[in-house]
């Protein structure tokens, strides 16, 4: 919302937080993913760029939770932040999105009180540090689960990222060399460098 104000974001991300549907988008092809120790992007284009750590899904063919791993969805602020509709530009390019360090499969739900934890480092010192829970994210699961597959089908299922509840201040942005590392409880640390 914090992005988005000078676009009349306030009540157009009232009216999404608030709705029945969620805000579900596009986010990556498989080539332009990373693993851990693999580089992420900033956009050239782009004044104000932040990771993103979100609990990631992954969701069978049949549209069935299976496992978790954790993920960085990089965003260009500066650009969703002109109008909404540019969400794609600023969501969707090349090193944009992290995956890892693994698939955890526990074979049943993770517990609430799971964490999420995100630490930028800049020249080796800690930059950013911000942490928050699962019980955080608005949507259940298997609700994004089943607006995602209602009118698309995923033959060999996919990964959904479930937002993200830290954000760093908006004197924040990431540079090159910058090293991201998002830890989830139970599943371990996601770690990058940006290109």
């Amino acid at each position: 919302m914090e992005e988005s104000k000078e676009s009349g974001g306030d009540t157009f991300y009232d009216r999404v937080y608030d709705a029945e549907r969620p805000e579900l988008f596009f986010k990556s092809t498989p080539g332009r993913v990373v693993g851990t120790g693999g580089k992420v992007r900033i956009r050239k284009d782009s004044a104000w760029d932040v990771p993103e750590p979100e609990l990631t899904l992954f969701i069978n063919a049949q549209g069935k939770i299976q496992g978790y791993t954790v993920g960085n969805d990089m965003s260009s602020r500066s650009i969703e932040g002109e109008n909404p509709l540019y969400l794609p530009q600023a969501k969707v390019y090349d090193g944009a999105t992290a995956i890892g360090p693994c698939l955890y499969v526990p074979g049943k739900a993770l517990p609430a009180e799971t964490g999420i934890k995100l630490e930028i480092y800049r020249n080796g010192t800690r930059a950013f540090e911000g942490s928050t829970n699962i019980t955080q994210i608005k949507r259940r699961f298997e609700e994004l689960a089943e607006f995602l597959f209602r009118e698309m089908s995923f033959p060999h299922g996919c990964y959904l990222m479930t937002g993200t509840g830290i954000v760093p201040p908006n004197s924040f942005t990431l540079q090159s060399g910058d090293e991201t590392r998002i830890t989830i409880d139970g599943i371990g640390t996601l770690i990058n460098v940006v290109a």
